[in-house]
């Protein structure tokens, strides 16, 4: 059977990408090996999620008397946390399904492997199956790294050593919990293990954990999880992981860290291999399929979206490069851009960030001006985080006087950035912002009162 166009993968950018593409009229084939909704839905974003406001109750409850509240004898029931998660995430792909359903997408489960070209179109390979499309779109997703560190292969086939995938489902709380690497996923589970009652250590290569998050803001985010007693190893090196224990190197000396299991949280790689790109010549470059900013890659009618290009590995992301590719697809002109991304981390309490930090500025040679504020400049903040230290921090273009980057610590980040990536999107002006009306009383009006301090 021949189709418009064939997706492979159907995670967020490939369940979106074929959802756009039918209700443009596209005859679409989506092709899944495992589940429906990808890392994000069933391994990954929302069950995550889940756990973390399972958790943000119990801590509320267990220190509610800071707010005039007394709990007594709170207990988080983590086997009750993993199913309600399991719900959660059960309902939203059948979302998924019922909306793919709606736009007439065809779904095949199967591994999908691109055999060549032939004159209908490009061929795939499901099983014993043959499918052909005119288009594709290469959605294949990331994998965990799993470093070549003693000890790591064989703990995973014992199940001491967790990825994402596991820690997820884990049936009881770990006594002593080893996260290696301070990324998001990492910085997340401490947060849920460490509520649940583990005893949480983070070891971390660099000198600062949450990646390329702004500076001051993971500085205060680490601060907040010592409070909470999470113990944290950094500029250290894992050099061996034993059943019980992981091995870690740290200014030339050897450490050694108790586990009851370990969480290998590094990062995650493009799935590039195994899947045909070789049989029609997509061309890889650093690990990635290599794509332009339509989604274009160098073959014909070939498109790739989501963590499989390379560029920024987040669900949102990926929704917006697959609905790029289907526009460019079907005649609209549109082009992928990268600067007003925003990136959360749904911890407590939540880190948002959106544009430039003042590292990549002064990469970049922007001439910029900042203020910093604290949060409790708003009321509500106030209101609703008893001894809270949040900030937020803003970045101008000195010369141009418009905003090129937004960060903050606190609750209600994650639902704020948006705005302020509008306003680097739109490039709006520091005049233009000001004349903006916040509602009153809200978090988000931290944003005008960094403004006003320019």
């Amino acid at each position: 059977m021949t189709y418009d166009l064939i997706v492979i993968g159907g995670g967020p950018a490939g369940y979106l990408g074929a959802e756009r593409a039918g209700h443009a009229g596209l005859k679409t084939l989506l092709i899944e090996k495992r589940f429906i909704g990808g890392v994000c839905l069933n391994e990954g974003c929302i069950p995550s999620k889940a756990l973390l406001y399972s958790a943000k109750i119990y801590d509320n409850a267990r220190y509610g008397e800071k707010y005039g509240i007394t709990v007594q004898n709170a207990v988080l029931d983590h086997e009750k946390v993993i199913e309600r998660k399991n719900k959660v995430v059960k309902t939203l792909v059948g979302g998924v399904k019922a909306q793919l359903k709606r736009n007439n997408v065809t779904v095949v489960e199967g591994f999908g492997e691109i055999a060549g070209r032939n004159s209908e179109g490009y061929e795939v390979k499901v099983g014993n199956d043959t499918y052909t499309a005119k288009r594709l779109l290469i959605a294949t997703g990331s994998m965990p790294i799993i470093p070549p560190i003693p000890g790591v292969r064989e703990g995973i086939e014992k199940g001491f050593v967790l990825t994402n995938r596991e820690i997820l489902d884990l049936k009881t709380v770990p006594a002593s919990l080893v996260i290696v690497g301070g990324g998001v996923i990492g910085l997340e589970m401490a947060s849920y293990f460490n509520s649940a009652g583990s005893k949480v250590t983070i070891i971390e290569m660099l000198d600062h954990i949450a990646g390329n998050t702004d500076r001051e803001i993971s500085n205060i985010l680490m601060k907040n999880y010592q409070k909470k007693g999470i113990e944290f190893k950094l500029n250290a090196k894992v050099v061996e992981v034993k059943e019980g224990s992981v091995i870690y190197e740290s200014n030339g000396e050897k450490f050694s860290a108790e586990a009851d299991k370990v969480l290998m949280s590094i990062g995650r790689r493009p799935v590039v291999e195994g899947i045909g790109l070789e049989n029609i010549g997509v061309e890889i470059e650093k690990g990635h399929i290599k794509v332009d900013e339509r989604g274009k890659t160098n073959v014909p009618e070939v498109y790739a979206a989501g963590d499989v290009n390379g560029y920024s590995m987040l669900a949102h992301t990926a929704y917006r490069e697959a609905e790029v590719c289907v526009n460019n697809m079907i005649g609209k002109k549109d082009i992928m851009r990268y600067n007003a991304i925003p990136s959360v981390i749904y911890t407590n309490p939540e880190v948002a960030c959106v544009g430039e930090t003042e590292e990549t500025a002064k990469q970049k040679g922007i001439d910029y001006e900042v203020a910093n504020i604290s949060m409790r400049y708003s009321g509500r903040y106030v209101a609703e985080n008893e001894g809270g230290d949040g900030i937020c921090k803003v970045l101008v273009d000195k010369r141009y006087r418009k905003l090129i980057g937004a960060h903050m610590i606190g609750n209600y980040a994650s639902e704020i950035i948006y705005g302020a990536g509008i306003m680097i999107e739109t490039e709006m002006r520091v005049e233009d912002i000001k004349e903006i009306v916040f509602p009153h009383p809200t978090v988000c009006e931290i944003i005008r009162e960094a403004i006003f301090e320019l």
